[in-house]
């Protein structure tokens, strides 16, 4: 392949262009939106579009926090989150829970989102989503670069001790992931996008004789 016919740069040197192109080739991401409390009772709820599913026994998730916000601050402190799907119904009250508030806001309460306790942890979950995970921390590990240099950016694992699921959305014992219109972060400052049946399509596993 002849690499002079692509787009070439170093992202230590700059990408050259509008926007950081990263992030929209690795995606569309699903959205961590991840519900937290203080030591002190202060709930919390904020997105993160660093932030998928990692292992199957036991299940757990992760999100990166790029800058140490208050829900990592709060997560380390207490051991315990909550993720919940963000949907397309729900998707400006989510980009609302996005916004700088003071420290100590309720995002909940601000976004007009009902909290509902955990059924294990100590965290609230968003009533409004069709899913939660119930989450308690098994890692947190601050990034570095290739040469060892921390960065300002930490990864936030955690195991899934419970599972809320709109009953809506299980149709003869299988999850209809379309049916619950989750969203999806893309490039650029704004871009998001939807998914649907019809743009589905499967594949088998090949059979190695």
């Amino acid at each position: 392949m002849d690499t002079q016919a692509h787009y070439y740069y170093e992202p230590s040197k700059g990408h050259g262009l509008a926007h950081d192109p990263l992030n929209a080739i690795v995606g569309p991401r699903p959205i961590g939106w991840i519900a937290s409390r203080s030591p002190e009772g202060h709930r919390n709820l904020a997105p993160y579009s660093f932030f998928n599913c990692f292992n199957y026994h036991p299940p757990i998730i992760g999100f990166a926090s790029v800058g140490y916000k208050d829900s990592l601050a709060n997560i380390l402190a207490t051991g315990e989150f909550v993720w919940n799907l963000a949907t397309r119904p729900l998707a400006e009250k989510m980009n609302l829970t996005s916004a700088a508030l003071p420290a100590g806001s309720d995002e909940f309460d601000f976004a007009g989102l009902t909290p509902v306790p955990g059924s294990i942890v100590g965290v609230e979950r968003v009533a409004e989503s069709p899913v939660n995970f119930e989450c308690r921390l098994t890692q947190s590990l601050q990034l570095q670069s290739a040469s060892g240099e921390k960065i300002e950016t930490w990864l936030v694992l955690g195991e899934v001790v419970a599972v809320h699921i709109d009953p809506s959305l299980i149709e003869d014992g299988s999850y209809q992931t379309a049916k619950a219109e989750p969203i999806l972060r893309a490039g650029g400052p704004s871009a998001y996008y939807g998914i649907s049946e019809a743009l589905r399509f499967d594949m088998q596993r090949p059979q190695v004789p």
